[in-house]
Parts: C-alpha cells; sequence; structure tokens
C-alpha cells in the first residue's frame, strides 16, 4: 500500500490542466524536486476558487500536495511572479516545450537542472522567442533523460571535422560521409560541434541543427504529432 505523504514549498509550473468533475482540474505539474506530477485541483472551476486564476501555464508557483497513489490532491498554489506572460510566438514555443515535458518526461522523475533551464528558457522566450533557445532546451532535455548527443567525436572514435560531412546514427553517433548527405540525420562537422557549444550563430548550423533535433525527439515519442507544432506550422501557412 502506498503511504500518504505531504509536499510543501514546491517551486514548480503547470504543464497541462483538463477538466474534472464539474467544479475540479487535473493539472500536470512539473515541480523541481519531484519531477512530473498529476495533482487534483479541487474545485478549481468554480467562479470564486482561489486557484482559478493562478494555475496558469508559464507562471513561477510555489505549491503543496497531499495524498497517496498516481493522482494526488493539491493544498496551495501560489503565484511567485516576475514572469510576463508570453504571447505569440513565445506562446507556441512554451507549449512545444510543454508537450516535450509531458510526451518524454516519466512521472516523478526528479530533474532539478532540467527544471532551472525550463525556468530560464521561459524567462529568454518573454524577451522574444529565439529558435536557438529552443535547440538548447532539446539538447538539454535529451541529456537528462539520458538520450545525450555524441558531438565531438565520431562513432569510430575520431575527432569530428569541422569540414566533413556525417550522417548522425541514432545510438551510434555521428558516422562520417565522403560527401554532403541527403537524408534527415545528415549534418555537417561544424553542427555537431556547433551544437556541442550550444553556438547556434551560423544560419547553416541552425537550420541543420533543428533537422536533426526534430527527428531524434520524434524517434523518442515514438513518432507522436505535436500539436503546438503542428498549428503553429497552420498558422504560418495563413
Amino acid at each position: 500500500m502506498n503511504q500518504q505523504h505531504k509536499v510543501d514549498g514546491q517551486p514548480a509550473f503547470v504543464l497541462h490542466a483538463y477538466p474534472y468533475s464539474e467544479t475540479s482540474l487535473i493539472v500536470d505539474v512539473f515541480s523541481r524536486d519531484h519531477g512530473r506530477v498529476a495533482l487534483l485541483a479541487r474545485g478549481a472551476r468554480r467562479p470564486r476558487s482561489l486557484l482559478r486564476g493562478v494555475l496558469l501555464a508559464f507562471q513561477p508557483l510555489e505549491i503543496g500536495w497531499a495524498g497517496r497513489g498516481e493522482v494526488q490532491t493539491l493544498i496551495k498554489a501560489e503565484w511567485q511572479g516576475g514572469q510576463p506572460l508570453l504571447t505569440g510566438k513565445a506562446l507556441f514555443c512554451g507549449y512545444y516545450l510543454n508537450e516535450l515535458l509531458m510526451h518524454l518526461l516519466p512521472r516523478e522523475d526528479a530533474h532539478a537542472g532540467l527544471f532551472a533551464v525550463y525556468a530560464e528558457t521561459l524567462r529568454r522566450f518573454a524577451e522574444g522567442a529565439q529558435e536557438s533557445d529552443l535547440r538548447r532546451f532539446e539538447g538539454t532535455l535529451l541529456r537528462e533523460l539520458g538520450y545525450g548527443l555524441t558531438l565531438e567525436t565520431d562513432a569510430a572514435g575520431l575527432a569530428v571535422d569541422m569540414d566533413a560531412h556525417y550522417a548522425y546514427e541514432i545510438e551510434r553517433g555521428p558516422v562520417r560521409l565522403p560527401g554532403p548527405g541527403s537524408s534527415a540525420l545528415a549534418v555537417s562537422g561544424r553542427t555537431l560541434l556547433d551544437l556541442a557549444r550550444e553556438d547556434f550563430s551560423h544560419p547553416r548550423s541552425l537550420a541543420e541543427a533543428k533537422q536533426l533535433m526534430r527527428t531524434l525527439i520524434g524517434h523518442y515519442t515514438a513518432g507522436k504529432s505535436l500539436a503546438s507544432r503542428r498549428i503553429f506550422r497552420e498558422l504560418q501557412e495563413l
């Protein structure tokens, strides 16, 4: 039998929420010391609920919960301030981060370092969303989950040559090619080294890193379609 326990004073962000019964919500949160946790927010949908205006995505919270089992009960949520609301492209980028965490981060698997990077990325989004911020977060997420990329040496153990061409083989690393590749996993040596340095100032590195990370994330999410990516693409087409 699971023992009941209580957590208080925990920094967290709301990742996703959906209705439960007529007045409550099930809220998926990303907490600093307990990872992703599902909580029942009783009465949060009532017009006069103190939780109604607090359980917002992308806003820093301090929360507490208690109970046992897979879904426990939220007993406190306080807004910590300091994070401007995300709008426009930054808002879609924020939803993309949340979808990645929902799909890839196991429940109750703590990643304090990833939590700090998530909070910092949201702050950077508020100043103006940048693709380089997305690439840095994706790389951090994969490293934290044990899927870190091999970037400075190739599959044969040789140092990556900035001027060479490679195909990135999942679970193996970069394999040197005689010339430019044509697959989604084809990258230049410069892109691999720029990824290792988190330097996306070169347009080619940024473009190739985007394609590589998209392919890797598609592999680790078993090809699941991400709604935020689809919606943003449709808006761009309009």
